[in-house]
């Protein structure tokens, strides 16, 4: 009963630690006094990656997105000009795992060498964030007019980072472009 007990709550904490990680986060934020309705067309500036593989496929998904807003690439002096950023960072967990809790005494606090917890294991996993950084900039002032930044877990298999680059910039520009009648009123 004991083993079953340990096996279950390990796999919950698995499938918890898992989902935790695989959470894509999004963010977007942008000018409020921009009147995006007077932007249709756009340039790309620049596309910072480590992995020069990556350019062609941000600015796929990116192209993608706005063409389905109706905006229009044009080679340069768009109404906005976009540039692109992506980073890469590790991070590390630590699990502790729990053999017994004092020799079915529940949580009573027991005395003397041994008795208590039982033993633990403690381990530690380490995973990969990926994080698009998009910045629009108005061509003709220079100024930022939209920021969205999309972070996801990464695998070692490069389709699944492409399907998660893809979701990511969709769920980017799913308000896109923002409604500023609401805030200039």
């Amino acid at each position: 009963m004991n083993a079953k007990r340990r096996t279950s709550s390990l796999l919950g904490l698995a499938v918890l630690s898992a989902m935790t990680l695989s959470a894509q986060q999004v963010k977007t934020d942008y000018d409020r006094n921009a009147d995006f309705s007077l932007y249709k067309t756009y340039s790309w500036n620049n596309v910072h990656t480590e992995n020069p593989l990556w350019i062609d496929r941000i600015k796929n998904a990116v192209n993608s997105a706005l063409a389905a807003k109706g905006w229009t690439q044009v080679e340069s002096e768009g109404d906005i000009s976009i540039m692109a950023m992506e980073m890469t960072e590790t991070h590390s967990t630590l699990t502790t795992y729990y053999d017994e809790f004092g020799a079915g005494l529940g949580w009573r606090w027991r005395r003397g060498a041994g008795d208590g917890f039982g033993s633990s294991t403690t381990t530690e996993d380490t995973y990969r964030v990926g994080t698009l950084v998009l910045d629009f900039f108005d061509t003709k002032n220079k100024m930022v007019v939209w920021r969205g930044s999309a972070s996801d877990t990464l695998s070692d298999k490069s389709d699944s980072n492409i399907k998660k680059l893809n979701k990511g910039v969709q769920k980017l520009f799913q308000r896109f472009p923002p409604d500023t009648r609401k805030t200039q009123s």
